[in-house]
């Protein structure tokens, strides 16, 4: 009876270890292949890679597209109808709807804010106002390389931690050499030890 015993052991376990070992080789496979289709992605990304316009591009193409809202012949007469409003006629006929205020005045109106549907209005011949689009320069703070610092308005510990030690966690360093009593108060003006 022993002899059975350790027979029926043995036969498990070869089957319990042929099913481990193809397991292994499946997740192995499952791996490979993952890895293979990502590397494969990223190639084939970087082969169809696209320029994508800036912000300024994207707004001088929408000026030129809202420009030609309106083909007619200015000045016209156009009849208000249901939901309408002067920004919207505005944008109908000049593209933008800036000129609504040139719209009132040309039909005399003491409350722009209440047109109703029939109401005819002169719609003037004046230049479209369009947006004007200002890009502002980013400003980027340069490193603090001296022992002192005077704090700017819009400054705060982590970001002069930053600045000084190229490490925002470094904050109580400052907060412990200027005794700070409340770290999350600083003042514009106020030098602060920026110890080494």
């Amino acid at each position: 009876m022993n002899k059975k015993v350790v027979e029926k052991v043995k036969t498990a376990e070869s089957t319990i270890s042929m099913v481990l070992g193809v397991v292994v080789v499946v997740v192995a496979g499952i791996i490979l292949f993952n890895y293979f289709k990502g590397f494969i992605k990223k190639q084939s990304e970087k082969e169809t890679e696209t320029i994508t316009p800036t912000r300024e591009e994207i707004f001088n193409e929408e000026v030129e597209k809202r420009t030609s809202a309106f083909s007619g012949e200015l000045p016209a007469k156009y009849e208000v109808e249901k939901g309408d409003s002067l920004w919207k006629i505005s944008i109908k006929f000049y593209g933008y709807g800036y000129n609504w205020v040139d719209i009132s005045k040309e039909n005399n109106l003491r409350n722009p804010g209440q047109i109703e549907a029939g109401q005819e209005f002169i719609i003037p011949n004046v230049e479209p106002k369009k947006p004007i689009l200002t890009v502002l320069p980013t400003i980027m703070a340069g490193p603090i390389d001296g022992n002192s610092y005077e704090v700017k308005k819009g400054d705060n510990l982590w970001n002069i931690s930053v600045r000084a030690y190229q490490d925002g966690y470094k904050w109580p360093q400052i907060v412990q050499a200027n005794d700070i009593a409340n770290p999350d108060i600083i003042h514009a003006g106020n030098v602060l030890v920026i110890p080494r």
